[in-house]
């Protein structure tokens, strides 16, 4: 009885399957069918080959053409002229039964169609070198939807009905991306080998017939492990197929050289430069503007035609990259310059030095756009945050060297500073002036660390910021280009713009608009609170540490910027702005974080230490008095008055507040009291004590870790209030302090941190 029961169960679910399968089948069959017989349908006309060199044009804001892109080889390979090893194998890796199909692999395409029917797209691969073709000729506005493998295969058919077999991979091999501007298997052999294809050899082609899948991916240049992973997969195919023999082809996997650097660099008869390489990446990699995907994008910019309109002001380019030559002396020791200017009011890159040279394939790092740590720079963040929060240039803080303050990520272990500027308890646009490190870490604090990291990101700071203690001191890696996307949003008067390089994009054959810059910018502060801090950081300039650039244009032109110099002195910066430009400049060695200190060809012109106010300001000046020749003087909006007297600005929990008292209990109002004095605290005639604490807040940040309200009020006291260490002081004996655990982070004037000891002295912020 069980054993029939067994056996209906098991009829009935075959049956079941059955009925599914039937169904999935009788769905299919039709446009299976429809594809078998394309043969009767109109059959696909193609363009001639010399539709694939069109070329696209770069030009920069005067019409200047900078750039041009297209493919090198203008005439295409013919098949003959590919040794039939390397077909052999691009076949093995691609397409192993191309010379039998008809366009369409039938297994593979069920299979495919029945993954894309039940997931609603077109994920399934498993395309023919004719479908890939199809792919790119035919097929790239279509939507990716449940139909587009079917169409495609059924065009495929099509195709191999109107050309040869050797036509259709003459086709494919000089059109398929291989990485790095390589378009077509000659730019390939030339970009990777340096050979013609007739020279190439089977581990050559091999390889690459490997990046064909994933060019990005399997870049050897950016990516040589997961290239070479790539490889061995492919020799084992070749393997496979008979066409070497296996245990050769796991040799050759790991011994054989990968390419590490370019031979050539297909695509580009301009010289490349920093700027359009930048330009190149964010069409290709940073935006959609030219397709959804990266072979879209690719035929896109090298085979569409275009011309593309971008920021670059070629003059102000030129004076950046002489302003580097001229105030940065050349040195043995690899120290170079970055520089970034973007037109205030919209966010257009004008000018981008990315270092000394860029040489395609063996130095492209750009050090405009690579984050490093930023040294008292970072205080134009924190100071726009507690301005914005109702601070005022002279509200009084405590800027005394030698401060222990919370370390919100490792609270046993307190953040120290002990060098740096002596600094005092003074206003805070002089602590400004001064760059003091105590008195920007504890205002750090008194913001609330996530409120000043998420006031920096709505300011433009792309770079990935935390929380950190040492968040003053310039523990974060920041880059030139997000430094100077911060200065403009103050220069704009707090309207946030995203630094672009392309106005617009037009199809030259036809002049049709493809693409055009529209951004209205974001109101990230109020222009008062922008203003507001633009006042104090001009003082930088006038009478802070870069008081020697003072004015631009011979003392007339008012500027406002901030100094930053990095522990050891490995980063040097200077960030300022005009209402027209603002402008970032950072001085260090490309390859890691190495002391400026001594440098003999620096000691030659007077600087044994290189720090923000030395070359940083030097560049900065000699660049911004060229670029603003001919520009009117303009001055920054002055904000109108606050409306209340300066108050002290404290840290919960760090600072205690007291005040005076006379022999009658009523306060006594002091000026800026010394609470080293004991001799404050009591009366010497009568014993009794002549100040009383009047505030004690619980430890911790001002704000709740959660809140980023830029609005959220700063803790304040009245000006006659004075405060005192609540780690183990009191008014009775406020010398006498508690023992504690410490890190401690010693800073020379303007400086910071270190990378390796910052994040993990500091640690996160809650």
């Amino acid at each position: 009885m069980h054993r029939v029961t067994w056996f209906g169960k098991a009829v009935l679910t075959i049956a079941v399957a059955a009925m599914g399968i039937a169904a999935v089948v009788a769905g299919i069959v039709p446009r299976v069918v429809g594809i078998v017989r394309a043969h009767e349908q109109v059959p696909v006309e193609l363009p001639e080959f010399t539709s694939l060199a069109r070329e696209t044009n770069v030009y920069d804001v005067s019409g200047k053409q900078i750039a041009r892109f297209r493919l090198e080889h203008i005439e295409q390979v013919r098949i003959e002229q590919v040794p039939d090893h390397v077909i052999a194998s691009v076949l093995a890796v691609e397409d192993k039964v191309f010379w039998e199909h008809k366009g369409v692999n039938l297994r593979s395409l069920v299979r495919a169609v029945l993954a894309n029917v039940s997931s609603g797209s077109a994920g399934q691969g498993a395309s023919t070198i004719t479908q890939q073709v199809v792919k790119n000729e035919f097929l790239g506005g279509f939507a990716r939807d449940g139909r587009y493998k079917l169409l495609q295969a059924r065009y495929a058919v099509m195709l191999e009905k109107r050309l040869s077999k050797q036509q259709i991979l003459e086709r494919y091999l000089n059109t398929i991306y291989f990485g790095n501007n390589a378009y077509g298997i000659a730019a390939a052999a030339e970009a990777y080998f340096g050979k013609t294809v007739d020279r190439l050899s089977l581990t050559e082609g091999a390889f690459l017939a490997g990046l064909i899948r994933s060019p990005i991916g399997y870049d050897p240049i950016r990516r040589p492990e997961r290239s070479r992973a790539r490889f061995k997969v492919v020799m084992s195919r070749l393997a496979d197929e008979k066409l070497i023999e296996a245990p050769e082809a796991e040799r050759l996997g790991d011994e054989w050289p990968i390419p590490e650097i370019l031979k050539s660099r297909p695509g580009e008869s301009y010289q490349p430069t920093y700027f359009t390489a930048a330009v190149r990446d964010y069409l290709l990699e940073g935006s959609d503007i030219l397709g959804g995907s990266v072979q879209e994008r690719y035929n896109t910019l090298y085979r569409g035609g275009l011309s593309i309109y971008t920021t670059l002001d070629s003059r102000l380019q030129g004076f950046a990259e002489e302003a580097r030559l001229k105030r940065l002396p050349a040195n043995s020791a690899g120290f170079d310059t970055a520089i970034v200017s973007l037109d205030a009011r919209t966010g257009a890159v004008r000018a981008m030095v990315g270092g000394g040279g860029f040489r395609p394939g063996q130095s492209e790092i750009n050090m405009a756009l690579r984050p490093r740590q930023t040294g008292s720079s970072i205080k134009i963040f924190i100071l726009a945050a507690a301005i914005q929060a109702g601070a005022t240039g002279d509200d009084v803080i405590d800027g005394r060297r030698g401060c222990v303050l919370p370390n919100p990520g490792n609270p046993r272990e307190p953040f120290v500073i002990r060098d740096g500027v002596a600094g005092k308890l003074g206003p805070l646009k002089e602590a400004t002036w001064l760059s003091l490190n105590c008195a920007f870490a504890r205002l750090s604090q008194i913001v609330g660390l996530n409120r000043v990291v998420d006031t920096t990101r709505r300011m433009g700071v792309t770079s990935p910021l935390s929380s950190y203690a040492s968040f003053a001191t310039g523990a974060n890696e920041i880059s030139p280009l997000d430094m100077a996307a911060g200065a403009q949003t103050l220069a704009n008067q707090g309207v946030q713009q995203d630094p672009y390089y392309v106005e617009r994009i037009t199809r030259s054959e036809t002049g049709e608009t493809l693409y055009q810059h529209i951004d209205a910018g974001e109101q990230v502060l109020t222009a008062d609170a922008a203003n507001r801090t633009t006042a104090i950081l001009q003082g930088v300039l006038t009478r802070g540490t870069a008081a020697r650039i003072g004015y631009l244009s011979s003392g007339k032109r008012p500027a406002a910027g901030k100094t930053g110099t990095q522990e050891n002195n490995t980063n040097a910066w200077f960030v300022g702005y005009t209402p027209q430009l603002a402008t970032a400049v950072w001085v260090g060695n490309p390859k890691g974080y190495v002391p400026m200190v001594n440098v003999p060809e620096f000691v030659k012109v007077g600087v044994r230490t290189v720090q923000g106010a030395t070359f940083p300001a030097r560049i900065w000046k000699y660049f911004m008095d060229a670029a603003h020749i001919g520009l009117p003087i303009e001055s920054f909006t002055k904000a109108p008055g606050i409306g209340r007297d300066p108050m002290l600005l404290y840290l919960p929990g760090t600072d205690c507040l007291a005040q005076s008292i006379g022999p009658d209990g009523e306060p006594v109002p002091t000026t800026n009291p010394d609470p080293s004095q004991t001799t404050v605290y009591y009366d010497p005639d009568t014993g009794l004590p002549v100040a009383t604490v009047v505030q004690t807040v619980p430890p911790g940040t001002t704000v709740p870790s959660d809140v980023v309200d830029p609005l959220w009020p700063l803790p304040m006291a009245p000006i006659d209030t004075f405060a005192y260490p609540c780690s183990g002081a009191s008014p009775e004996s406020s010398s006498t302090t508690t023992a504690v655990t410490t890190t401690v982070v010693d800073t020379a004037p303007d400086t910071s941190t270190v990378s390796t000891l910052a994040p993990a002295t500091s640690g996160p912020g809650p």
